[in-house]
């Protein structure tokens, strides 16, 4: 089933810039774009587009206009922050090579790196090789790419793409005079983090995962193919004991989160701005509102934590979140057809299906909703949030009136 949108998309082709060439229905990964029979111009099927940016980041003569991450606020951001910290040094990280946390103090240390500028985008493949060469004109002297693994990549070849005009770079950079060490490549993709000893031998972990990445055994723990984890976090949800975890989205590093959401959200409650609501959102639903948690764009009363994939999404976070305060929680996941691993969305699904069985039971089944968006239709998400906020507004506003 499609998502049910508003509005236009975010990206379009325009025709009088166009040359023809192709090259972007070649390199899309979705075979999104193609030469339409009638009118002999190449057109885009929105339904088949997942806005990864690889087609506008390889198209020559920039007729595609895409509303995220367009050249000139890539750099305005990256000089504005070089500007705040002082700092000469860029990271640039695929969403898919590390978690919201930043949990990468290994592969920085290993590049020694401390202070720097970091910019993390869904994923670097649509980064064109303009941006680089504006960033060292700008005065950044090392620039660390952190992407993800080719088998890896969210969006099927964007690592690919960004490891091989990553190699241009590196000769252009070095016949420019600059520093062989300017450009650093690293690859790394979040993985499932086992600790046997805490292990029980349930099973539920070598079920679930869609990867057939967990080997069970008859007379000890599973064992984990690391090469074959994708780095879902399924089988975290589903682990009684927390043997199995995804780095930077643990389940304590999660409930001390929304511990920490939840002071914020008394603060604000007792300066009369309700109703306080939770969002946990799958990283691939949505990009401008997890670009600008920072900002408070969202709004006071809306407090915000991203998810790796909404399989991963466990639900006894979502009941603490209304037993820690909240009025409210909102779950955002991806369309079915637009999910990015393997059996997330029927996964998902039957996790929510169960949780509503029990917050019904426990009378608060009207506290929560979910709802599907896709970044292809930017403003989707902020409707949603605002139409949710209003109903638990709505809520609240009735049990007040009840209780005076």
């Amino acid at each position: 089933m499609a998502t049910e949108t508003t509005g236009a998309a975010g990206i379009e082709i325009h025709d009088d810039y166009c040359g023809n060439c192709e090259i972007c229905s070649v390199v899309c990964p979705f075979e999104a774009i193609s030469r339409d029979e009638k009118t002999g111009k190449l057109a885009l099927d929105i339904e088949k587009c997942q806005m990864c940016g690889i087609c506008v980041s390889a198209c020559p003569s920039s007729a595609i206009d895409l509303v995220y991450y367009d050249i000139d606020s890539l750099i305005n951001y990256v000089r504005r922050r070089m500007e705040e910290t002082g700092s000469k040094t860029l990271v640039l990280t695929c969403r898919g090579s590390n978690p919201a946390t930043g949990a990468l103090e290994d592969i920085l240390k290993n590049e020694e790196v401390k202070d720097f500028v970091s910019l993390r985008l869904p994923c670097v493949g649509r980064v064109p090789p303009e941006f680089f060469l504006e960033a060292i004109a700008l005065g950044v002297k090392k620039i660390l790419v952190i992407q993800c693994e080719e088998v890896y990549c969210r969006f099927k070849e964007g690592s690919r793409i960004g490891s091989n005009r990553f190699l241009l770079l590196q000769t252009l950079i070095d016949k420019l005079g600059h520093d062989s060490k300017t450009l650093t490549l690293v690859r790394n993709s979040m993985k499932a983090v086992y600790e046997t000893e805490k292990c029980v031998g349930c099973g539920k972990c070598v079920f679930i995962c869609p990867y057939d990445a967990i080997e069970w055994s008859s007379i000890g723990t599973p064992e984990i193919d690391l090469e074959a984890c994708m780095g879902c976090g399924a089988c975290a949800m589903v682990c009684p004991h927390q043997a199995i975890e995804l780095k930077g989205y643990e389940y304590d590093s999660v409930s001390h989160l929304i511990q920490r959401y939840c002071i914020k959200a008394r603060e604000t409650r007792s300066r009369g701005i309700t109703p306080v609501v939770m969002v946990f959102c799958c990283q691939w639903s949505e990009f401008s509102a997890l670009d600008n948690l920072q900002t408070g764009s969202l709004g006071e009363n809306v407090m915000f934590i991203e998810v790796p994939c909404a399989k991963g999404l466990d639900p006894v976070h979502i009941i603490e979140a209304l037993y820690s305060g909240f009025d409210g929680v909102l779950a955002v996941t991806c369309p079915k057809e637009e999910c990015k691993l393997e059996e997330g969305k029927e996964i998902a699904d039957r996790n929510l299906f169960a949780l509503r069985k029990v917050l019904r039971q426990l009378n608060l089944e009207d506290r929560f909703e979910t709802c599907t968006t896709s970044p292809k239709y930017p403003g989707n998400f902020y409707l949603k949030l605002e139409s949710f906020i209003q109903r638990i507004s709505s809520i609240t506003g009735s049990e007040m009136k009840a209780a005076q």
